[in-house]
């Protein structure tokens, strides 16, 4: 998956394989939002960040930091609502499955 580590990238037809797991994460996660009945303070910020990463997917292989970015607000933003816990796990190896930013 990443050349640094001597691995090569792995496709299904067409599409990177991170960037299909981190839309189907992305979805997911979507989706028990959507079904959570309670509402948490920053919801809506969850709810944008997640569009923009779903926007991102859709559009090839997204950026490193701004994938770690939103990673951090939504994890901040869905805060210990322990119901979406699995699924901003899902997210969280999702995004990691692209490496880690350039070092400055």
């Amino acid at each position: 998956m990443l050349r640094s580590l001597g691995q090569r990238r792995v496709t299904v037809g067409d599409e990177d394989v991170r960037v299909v797991a981190l839309r189907t994460a992305v979805s997911r996660l979507r989706r028990q939002i959507a079904l959570l009945t309670a509402d948490f303070p920053d919801r809506r910020i969850a709810e944008d960040e997640l569009a923009d990463l779903a926007a991102m997917a859709g559009h090839g292989v997204p950026e490193v930091p701004r994938l770690r970015r939103s990673l951090l607000l939504i994890a901040g933003a869905i805060g210990s609502v322990s119901a979406l816990k699995p699924g901003l796990t899902e997210v969280r190896h999702a995004v990691e499955l692209f490496g880690d930013p350039p070092r400055r």
